[in-house]
């Protein structure tokens, strides 16, 4: 009964009673400032995990690439690549290194193995006359560690690795 009672005095009173004097498009600027401070940190925080993803993605891009010129390297005819007392594997992990460093990742934190395809326990020598025709895999790791934003401790980095097979030996041109 009385709830029925002050229901209908409001109803005589009308709506600007209890909203005051307030047009209905002012009733709301409230509520978005509200809204906006609950979804933008929401969408900052996605934009920096799509900026720091395309850096992880660019950077695996670069060490596939270093890999795959690397060991392009093993086949080419090396007469008059290779420094005096350098050989196939340390011009390889050298040229990889090099590559990786003009693109901005720091030669020091960059690892270049390069194994045999059929047991990748054994280390495998370019120069060897019986490894040609072989299988052979180059392995490019670095700890990588995003600077995008903020530095964070060294426990925040991680590895990323690359791993590409290719055929020791050359094709050879014949006049």
């Amino acid at each position: 009964m009385v709830n029925s009672k002050l229901r209908s005095h409001l109803n005589r009173l009308g709506s600007t009673a209890i909203r005051g004097d307030l047009p209905p498009s002012k009733l709301r600027n409230g509520a978005v400032a509200v809204e906006l401070a609950i979804v933008a940190p929401v969408l900052m925080a996605m934009t920096m995990g799509m900026v720091e993803l395309t850096a992880i993605f660019d950077a695996q891009n670069l060490l596939e690439t270093a890999a795959r010129e690397g060991a392009r390297f093993a086949t080419l005819d090396k007469e008059g690549l290779l420094k005096p007392g350098e050989t196939s594997n340390s011009k390889l992990v050298n040229d990889v290194k090099t590559f990786l460093a003009s693109n901005g990742i720091d030669a020091q934190d960059v690892t270049v193995v390069v194994k045999d395809h059929e047991d990748p326990d054994i280390d495998f020598d370019l120069e060897d006359p019986n490894n040609e025709f072989r299988f052979f895999e180059v392995h490019v790791l670095v700890d990588y560690l995003p600077k995008i934003f903020a530095q964070v401790a060294d426990a925040g980095d991680f590895t990323l690795t690359s791993k590409l097979v290719f055929r020791n030996g050359m094709a050879t041109i014949t006049e």
